[in-house]
């Protein structure tokens, strides 16, 4: 076995708390409102207003967000939702509280965004939604997805889980569909530890939300403990149990306040791995389109194995040797016993993404990542691309 070249140590990811946010969670934990109150209002009202929408609704994961647009959108039992099978289990999981079926698509080989070809070879009658992931922070190619989902009487809900902040053709990801899921979980570009947001312009769709997020209860039950509220409440739907809570709220709030900032970090963080890897044959780089701004809430490589003697999986224990953290995005939805159990999909099915996942490694991408983190990185990368070279 290998030994370790270093001792130093490079996380997969550290969350960007410093003294403010520390400070703000604190202020809020001793106002005495701890649960969903002013600030996660405050921190809707920012984030509609940084991304540009009508309606942010706070949730408490993009889980619940994606939960929350299909019943939105009416979604029935028996019916069909295209989702990309290289995704995390939420995405096609809350097709399935619906006891509807997830219908699993291919990804394009360059961005790994839901192939749009698989997509329309894959519409039945029974289809009413389509959920693009924008995998790693690369937006999809949302005209063509608009189009395709106009032409066939489709419901667009984008899972932007990966997509904070990233524009498409200029607009902010969150303005383009009718709804939008983000999330706010602790490795997330933005974090609230736990936590999630829908956004919309549609008036009827953030009323349906509102009112499901918490019991079904009448618009605004949050305020029954205020001064300005009453004890007396209505329930008018059967709906659950999603809410944001105050704390989190003000994370929230100080994370949106400096995300451009850690978005920048990222951009230079994820620069210099492309000149890095400019020269090195054995991993091949994301790819960006020119039209578009990358969240980088991932940075994935693919071990290329024309040139490396060693499968993914040997390189990401090399990495772990010299004390790097990496992850895998994701393992494709149809490889998991479930899917395999319960709608019949089988491997072979999604070459592209099954491709991918054998190849693929996410690298470190934080903005406290020092250039010192990163050229460890670098370098560790260098050293097994020559040691294993084939």
């Amino acid at each position: 076995m290998t030994t370790s070249t270093t001792t130093k140590s490079v996380p997969f990811h550290v969350p960007s708390i410093g003294e403010e946010a520390i400070r703000a969670v604190t202020e809020t934990l001793e106002s005495g409102w701890i649960t969903t109150g002013p600030k996660t209002r405050c921190f809707e009202e920012a984030f509609a207003r940084f991304i540009g929408v009508r309606h942010a609704l706070a949730v408490s994961s993009c889980t619940a967000a994606l939960h929350l647009s299909l019943d939105a959108a009416r979604l029935s039992e028996g019916a069909e939702v295209l989702v990309p099978t290289l995704t995390f289990a939420a995405t096609a999981e809350v097709v399935a509280y619906f006891k509807a079926k997830p219908v699993l698509v291919d990804v394009d080989p360059l961005h790994f965004n839901l192939s749009l070809e698989d997509a329309r070879r894959k519409i039945t009658p029974k289809t009413r939604a389509i959920i693009p992931v924008h995998f790693g922070g690369h937006p999809c190619l949302m005209d063509s997805i608009l189009d395709l989902a106009a032409t066939s009487g489709l419901t667009v809900i984008e899972d932007a889980a990966h997509a904070i902040p990233a524009k498409y053709r200029g607009q902010n990801i969150g303005t383009l569909s009718p709804m939008t899921a983000f999330s706010f979980y602790a490795t997330k570009t933005l974090t609230t530890g736990e936590g999630g947001m829908v956004t919309t312009n549609d008036d009827s769709l953030a009323n349906r939300v509102s009112l499901m997020r918490l019991h079904g209860m009448s618009r605004d039950a949050w305020k029954r403990y205020t001064a300005e509220g009453t004890w007396r409440y209505e329930i008018t739907e059967a709906g659950y149990k999603y809410n944001l809570t105050d704390p989190q709220a003000a994370l929230g709030l100080v994370q949106l306040s400096n995300c451009e900032e850690m978005w920048r970090r990222r951009v230079e963080i994820a620069q210099k791995y492309d000149s890095a890897l400019m020269s090195l044959e054995a991993y091949g780089s994301p790819q960006v389109a020119q039209d578009v701004q990358h969240a980088w809430h991932l940075y994935v490589v693919l071990v290329e194995p024309f040139a490396l003697r060693i499968h993914r999986d040997q390189v990401i224990e090399e990495l772990r040797q010299r004390g790097i953290g990496t992850s895998v995005h994701f393992i494709p939805l149809h490889l998991h016993p479930y899917y395999q159990r319960t709608w019949g999909y089988r491997l072979g099915e999604f070459p592209v993404a099954e491709d991918y996942f054998d190849r693929c490694i996410s690298l470190p991408i934080y903005p406290s990542m020092t250039d010192e983190d990163i050229n460890h990185v670098i370098e560790a990368l260098q050293d097994i691309s020559i040691k294993f070279r084939r």
